[in-house]
């Protein structure tokens, strides 16, 4: 396993170079420079101009910056947002946790709900229950996550008032409190079903899938033959083969996810790396997009190792070493 790992790290730093290349050289390709946003707006004179751009690199061969900036970003210096006038990296991990936050929760109701589904579904197939399983798995599948996000804030939100739209926190509450926490939990609950509608529809069928074709193999039936228990075959035999392939794909839900609340926290004016990512753009932060770009691409990489690590964890029949 762990001669497995560090290989798979050692094939993570070409890729993490050739996309901090790519990232690099596409923030150069658009129009501007982060200089306008790190001089004097009321200084033109041509001569103050050209020095600060002699004194901030920006007159270094292409290549010359790029080093810079890589050197730098490996060692935490992200560089300086300027929109926000502070370091990138301190302003990411100011929106990192919210992020995070709607990750967890994502992840754990697209677990709990796809597993109790999947489960039932596998359990009672070609039942009006497993029918109408299918026809919220095709809704959830067709139904794009942003369309998807303004039902919930419709219905759930206006509508209902069960949930809050827009924002993380409620106002007026005290930081430390059970009052805070609630209203954390509380503001990420719709955007995380939002980013879960898809795995969710996705596992439950694969775990419906799975279970039905695993109750028509044979150490199914010798159990069967033997007297089992139809329960303990379902719950020891049938489930426990079949949860071994979601299992696995933990580690690319936290990258997909993230990915996703690009979209999902702009929607709900969510204040994470994803509505950061997307105004720095409207902004031309230069900075601040490549270093959120580099960050969600070793998330997938990490991700990717942790999937297949939790493969070995769960199958004992594998062995990645």
């Amino acid at each position: 396993m762990l001669i497995y790992t560090l290989r798979r790290i050692a094939i993570m730093i070409p890729i993490i170079f050739l996309v901090s290349v790519v990232v690099f050289f596409l923030a150069n390709l658009m129009p501007g420079d982060a200089l306008t946003g790190r001089i004097d707006p009321l200084n033109t004179d041509p001569a103050y101009i050209e020095e600060m751009r002699e004194k901030l690199g920006y007159n270094d061969p292409i290549y010359v910056q790029y080093l810079n900036w890589i050197s730098g970003f490996f060692q935490g210096d992200f560089g300086e947002s300027f929109v926000h006038k502070m370091p990138a990296s301190e302003l990411i991990l100011s929106r990192l946790p919210n992020t995070i936050l709607l990750a967890v929760v994502a992840m754990i109701i697209t677990y709990i709900v796809s597993f109790l589904m999947g489960r039932y579904a596998g359990r009672h197939p070609y039942t009006l229950g497993d029918y109408g399983v299918q026809v919220l798995n095709y809704l959830a599948l067709a139904m794009p996550s942003f369309v998807a996000a303004l039902l919930f804030i419709y219905f759930v939100s206006f509508q209902l008032g069960w949930l809050p739209a827009t924002g993380s926190i409620g106002s007026g509450v005290d930081p430390g409190t059970w009052e805070y926490i609630i209203s954390k939990v509380e503001h990420a609950i719709l955007p995380s079903l939002c980013l879960g509608l898809l795995p969710i529809a996705s596992y439950t069928q694969f775990l419906r899938n799975d279970m039905i074709e695993s109750s028509q193999k044979d150490f199914v039936r010798m159990a069967r033959a033997k007297g089992t228990p139809e329960r303990k075959i379902y719950n020891k035999h049938i489930l426990r083969n079949s949860v071994i392939p979601i299992v696995t794909l933990l580690g690319f839900d936290l990258a997909g996810i993230i990915g996703g609340s690009v979209i999902i926290e702009t929607i709900f004016t969510y204040p994470g790396v994803g509505q950061l990512f997307v105004d720095s753009i409207n902004n031309r932060d230069y900075t601040v997009v490549m270093a959120v770009t580099m960050l969600l691409t070793v998330m997938t990489l990490i991700g990717n190792l942790l999937a297949d690590i939790f493969y070995a964890l769960v199958d004992p029949r594998i062995r990645l070493d």
